[in-house]
């Protein structure tokens, strides 16, 4: 009786990459795609409806400075192609999309960080309220406010834009002080916003 033949290493070897490649195939097809870079995206600030705030203050996050964002723009429209030129930025981050910008609307999820000093103006939200109610919103009409300016030393936010029958969340935290002195805290949670946005601002 003849003993099995023993396969040989070349062919042990060729079956043992053909199964990795395939591996390496099926994970890739359905592996999220990660990009680096948060701060060069089309917009100026946190500012699309509903903005963050208690019942009395409203709060306005700054990814580019001020002072750069033209005078005619409607801070409500968030979205500006010109907004890439107003640098420097005060964010970056990643993104990871389920299969990259060319072809997803969004990605699946976004994650911004503080650059050390990230703008955020406290306006009294009846006011900030009533200036937005006829839907346009320029950051003139934001400086006639009289905002508490302060800039943020830590900042971090997490977005889950909305996809297919998943609502979007954000959660954010910034610390910083403010121009008078004063150190400020505002935390925002958000499951949808759609409903709102759940903000509480600390003083001291």
């Amino acid at each position: 009786m003849k003993s099995p033949r023993l396969l040989k290493p070349r062919f042990v070897f060729a079956i043992l990459l053909a199964f990795i490649l395939v591996i390496s195939l099926v994970n890739s097809a359905s592996a999220n795609v990660r990009l680096q870079g948060g701060g060069d995206l089309p917009f100026y600030a946190r500012t699309d409806p509903p903005l963050p705030h208690t019942t009395e203050w409203g709060a306005i996050i700054f990814y580019r400075p001020p002072d750069c964002i033209p005078p005619d723009f409607n801070l409500l429209s968030f979205f500006d192609p010109a907004a890439f030129a107003c640098q420097p930025y005060t964010t970056d981050g990643f993104a990871i999309w389920k299969n990259g910008p060319e072809t997803d609307p969004a990605p699946v999820q976004s994650k911004l960080f503080g650059l050390g000093a990230v703008p955020v103006w406290f306006v009294s939200w009846p006011a900030l309220e009533g200036a937005t109610a006829d839907g346009v919103l320029t950051i003139g009409e934001l400086e006639s406010l009289s905002p508490l300016i302060g800039s943020a030393s830590f900042y971090e936010e997490t977005l889950h834009p909305s996809g297919g029958n998943h609502p979007s969340m954000i959660e954010s935290v910034a610390r910083g002080t403010l121009a008078d002195g004063r150190s400020f805290e505002m935390i925002t949670n958000s499951t949808d916003a759609k409903i709102g946005v759940d903000t509480r601002i600390f003083f001291k």
